[in-house]
């Protein structure tokens, strides 16, 4: 199949921008130090190629997620970072061999673990991201907590995701050493062998903890583009031209193809304007037919508003592969 013969709108993925991310990624942080986030692909074929290149253990945002990388017997060691109140699902795995580690950061979620037969967990930090994780200084107690209740407390995790898409990298590495240093303190009254944190924009910063949770890293997007990271981009959301008027022209691939968090998607050759649910406007003008190879502000949902990605090199779709952790 050629890359011309593909209907659009349509994720394609460069596969040799792809394998130099990852080759990058495995250079600089090999095997344990890097706890890929499949939340930023979706995909376990595309997961196994990280698996391939030494990342083993991976990190997940769904119980989805855990369920279909062990199905693709990519179950060495997965951490669900994030909370759960009802955890029963992770029971099934957990009984089959799969090592699954959950996130917890109250009482309540530690009940669930421990009802749901879950044997590992880390406690999640708020370090500084109003999101999940408890106060540092709370942190020893539901360490306690969770022992008590026969759980095994595998250390701490925490997000700096205030500060990893910050495009000024002296002002991203003075938020990251302040949110790591909130961890620190709370891994000093937890325990344990694990100190999980980071993303893409602070891969390379983050010196503090023992893995690195990135994940947009292997496709990129614009956001992280800006950053001067040395990772290529890799997914593309193809359109099609369909109207041209004088000023503009109009594309097929509109907000449900896109994350819009971010801002509008780009164009290497021209400029979006706008997008409507189905439509992109761009200029300067091209024919009726003209392909538009826009590049997502925002990896992560974008990944997950497609069914499939068509693997290319060159003119040629190398592979297909289901974007098959998709949903909940």
């Amino acid at each position: 199949m050629l890359v011309a013969e593909i209907e659009t709108p349509a994720l394609l993925v460069d596969a040799d921008a792809l394998d130099r991310n990852i080759a990058a990624m495995a250079q600089s942080l090999p095997g344990d130090r890097l706890r890929p986030h499949v939340k930023a692909h979706k995909c376990t074929s595309l997961a196994r190629h990280q698996a391939a290149a030494g990342h083993l253990r991976f990190t997940c945002a769904t119980i989805r997620e855990c369920e279909g990388l062990a199905a693709a017997g990519l179950g060495h060691d997965l951490l669900l970072a994030n909370e759960v109140l009802d955890a029963r699902r992770l029971a099934g795995l957990i009984a089959t061999g799969v090592r699954v580690t959950l996130a917890v950061d109250s009482a309540d979620t530690i009940i669930a673990a421990a009802d749901a037969r879950v044997r590992e967990v880390v406690i999640d930090v708020n370090v500084g991201l109003p999101r999940c994780g408890c106060a540092p200084a709370d942190a020893g107690k539901l360490a306690d907590l969770a022992r008590h209740h026969g759980l095994e407390v595998r250390g701490v995790m925490g997000y700096e995701g205030h500060a990893v898409g910050l495009v000024d990298a002296s002002e991203r590495a003075e938020l990251c050493e302040a949110a790591m240093q909130l961890l620190l303190s709370a891994h000093a009254d937890v325990g344990g062998e694990l100190v999980s944190a980071g993303g893409t924009g602070t891969y390379a910063l983050n010196t503090w903890a023992n893995e690195i949770q990135a994940g947009s890293y292997v496709l990129m997007d614009t956001a992280y583009g800006r950053l001067g990271l040395p990772f290529e981009q890799a997914a593309f959301v193809l359109a099609t031209v369909i109207s041209s008027s004088p000023g503009w022209s109009v594309g097929d691939a509109g907000l449900k193809a896109f994350g819009m968090d971010h801002g509008n998607p780009e164009l290497a050759d021209g400029k979006v304007l706008f997008c409507s649910d189905e439509h992109v406007t761009v200029t300067p003008p091209r024919p009726v037919g003209d392909r538009l190879w826009l590049m997502p502000a925002h990896i992560d949902p974008t990944m997950a508003y497609h069914e499939r990605v068509y693997l290319f090199s060159g003119d040629e779709v190398v592979d297909i592969w289901p974007i098959d952790l998709r949903g909940w």
